[in-house]
C-alpha cells in the first residue's frame, strides 16, 4: 500500500502545476445558516478507527466518516495534536446534539509529503468520505491533488499557503474547488503583518526578515509582506534565509544585527523561532520580534526558556483568554482533555471545521450513504453560500476557490500567555 500511495502522490504532484479540473460531481443543497451553538457538556463518543468499523456502508443512519491527518510526531508535533483533540472534542459534542453524527479518523503524517499521501491512502481504505485534509501546508499541497481526483470535500484547519487550494500556488490559479481552508491565507498574513508593523512604528523601524526559503508557507508570507511593507513605506533592511532543518542562525542574526535592525520578522514555524530568539538573546541582539501563526506553539517549545518570548507578537485568529463565552468554554473543555494545556489557534481551527461540516451537512441533508461526489457537490455548495459563526470569527464566508474571509489579530506574549496587542 506505502508504495502504491507514493506512487499516486508522486502522479498528483506532477499534475499539482497543471490547470485544475472541476471539483466534484453534481448534486444540490440548501443555503448555510448560524453555526450550532456549543454543547457544554460532550459526550464520550468514538472516535477514530473504533468508530469507522461500526458504521457500515449504505446505511442513511451512520455516522458520516471524516479523515485527516497530522503530525502528531516529530518537531511539529504541537499542531498536530492540538488539531487531533479538537476535532475529536468537537465531533463529541456534535454527535451528543442528536442531529448529523460523525465519525473521525486521524492519522500520523510528520508533517513530511509522503507520510501524507500514505497517510491518504489509510484514510481512504477506512472510508473517509469528508476530509479535515492536512494541519500543514507542504503536506496538503502533496494531496490536494488527491481529493479533487477522487471527488472528496476537504477543508483544512490551519494548511494556509495558496498551493493547498491552487494547482499554481505561486499564481494562485487552477482552484481545485473542492479544498477549503479555515485558516487565513499566507498572503493574508503577510500583507496584514505589514499593515499592523506600520500602524504601529513604535514595534521598529527598520526591519529584517529571517524566513524559510525551501517552505511554500514561510516564502508566501515574505512575498506579500514585502509587497506590503512596500507600499506601507516600510524599511526592510535586511532579508536572510535558511532552508531545511537549520538550526544554527547566528550569521544570519549578526547580519541582520549589523544593518542596523529594530525590528525582526519571523514567518517561520515555531521551533526554528525558538532557536532564533535563544541564540539573538545569546549575542545580546534584542529586537522586536513579530511572527504569524506557525510561531503559535512556541511557548511549548521542550527546553525553550520562554522568559526569551516575552513581547513576542504575532498574527492569529485566536486568543485564548478571550472573554466570550463561546471560547472560555472551549478553553475549559481543552484543558480538561489535554492535562491542563491551553488550545493554540490550530485547534481553535480546527474545532471550527467540525462545527461547519455539521452546519453544512445538516443544512443540506446530507447522509453517510451518499457517494462522494454527491456529498462534495452538496459541501461546496453550502461552504460557498453559508455564513459561519466560530472561536476563530465571525460572520465567515468562503469564495469559490476555498478562501475563506476573516480577519487575522495581533497579539502579544506577556507573562507567559497570548493576550491581545493593541488595535
Amino acid at each position: 500500500m506505502r508504495k502504491i500511495w507514493k506512487a499516486t502522490v508522486a502522479v498528483a504532484m506532477s499534475a499539482f502545476m497543471a490547470a485544475s479540473l472541476a471539483a466534484c460531481g453534481s448534486g444540490s443543497s440548501s443555503g448555510g445558516s448560524a453555526a450550532p451553538a456549543q454543547s457544554e457538556t460532550p459526550s464520550t463518543g468514538e472516535t477514530g478507527a473504533a468508530a469507522d468499523a461500526a458504521a457500515p456502508a449504505g446505511d442513511a443512519a451512520a455516522p458520516i466518516k471524516i479523515g485527516g491527518s497530522g503530525p502528531l510526531t516529530g518537531p511539529a508535533a504541537v499542531y498536530g495534536n492540538a488539531v487531533k483533540i479538537a476535532a475529536e472534542m468537537a465531533v463529541e459534542e456534535v454527535n451528543a446534539k442528536g442531529g448529523v453524527q460523525f465519525a473521525l479518523q486521524f492519522e500520523d503524517d510528520k508533517h513530511d509529503a509522503e507520510e501524507a499521501a500514505t497517510a491518504y491512502g489509510t484514510l481512504k481504505d477506512g472510508g473517509m468520505q469528508i476530509s479535515l485534509a492536512t494541519v500543514t501546508s507542504a503536506p496538503d499541497a502533496a494531496v490536494s491533488p488527491l481529493y479533487q481526483e477522487d471527488q472528496t470535500f476537504a477543508i483544512t484547519p490551519s494548511g494556509s499557503s495558496p498551493s493547498v487550494i491552487y494547482a499554481d500556488g505561486e499564481n494562485q490559479t487552477g482552484a481545485y474547488g473542492n479544498v477549503f481552508q479555515m485558516c487565513f491565507s499566507d498572503p493574508n498574513q503577510g500583507s496584514g503583518s505589514a499593515t499592523y508593523i506600520a500602524a504601529h512604528p513604535d514595534l521598529g523601524t527598520k526591519i529584517a526578515v529571517i524566513y524559510k526559503n525551501d517552505d511554500p508557507y514561510s516564502k508566501g508570507i515574505f512575498d506579500t509582506f514585502k509587497a506590503q511593507a512596500g507600499t506601507e513605506g516600510l524599511e526592510i533592511v535586511y532579508e536572510g534565509t535558511f532552508k531545511g532543518e537549520e538550526s544554527d542562525f547566528n550569521v544570519q542574526l549578526a547580519d541582520a544585527q549589523a544593518a542596523g535592525a529594530d525590528l525582526l520578522f519571523l514567518p517561520i514555524y515555531y521551533t526554528p523561532a525558538s532557536q532564533i530568539l535563544t541564540q539573538a538573546n545569546t549575542m545580546g541582539y534584542k529586537p522586536t520580534i513579530f511572527g504569524v501563526d506557525g510561531m503559535d506553539g512556541i511557548l511549548g517549545v521542550e527546553g525553550f526558556d520562554t522568559s526569551l518570548a516575552e513581547g513576542v507578537y504575532l498574527l492569529t485568529p485566536f486568543v485564548a483568554n478571550a472573554e466570550d463565552d463561546l471560547t472560555k468554554t472551549f478553553v475549559e473543555n481543552y484543558k480538561a482533555r489535554a492535562n491542563g494545556e491551553v488550545p493554540n489557534q490550530f485547534a481553535a481551527d480546527a474545532y471550527d471545521c467540525i462545527y461547519a461540516m455539521a452546519q453544512a451537512c445538516e443544512a443540506a441533508g446530507i447522509t453517510a450513504d451518499m457517494s462522494n461526489a454527491d456529498i462534495c457537490a452538496a459541501m461546496v455548495e453550502q461552504f460557498t453560500s453559508m455564513t459561519f459563526n466560530g472561536l476563530t470569527g465571525e460572520n465567515m464566508t468562503w469564495n469559490a476557490n476555498g478562501e475563506v474571509t476573516k480577519a487575522p489579530k495581533a497579539m502579544i506574549i506577556e507573562n507567559g500567555e497570548y493576550v491581545p496587542a493593541a488595535e
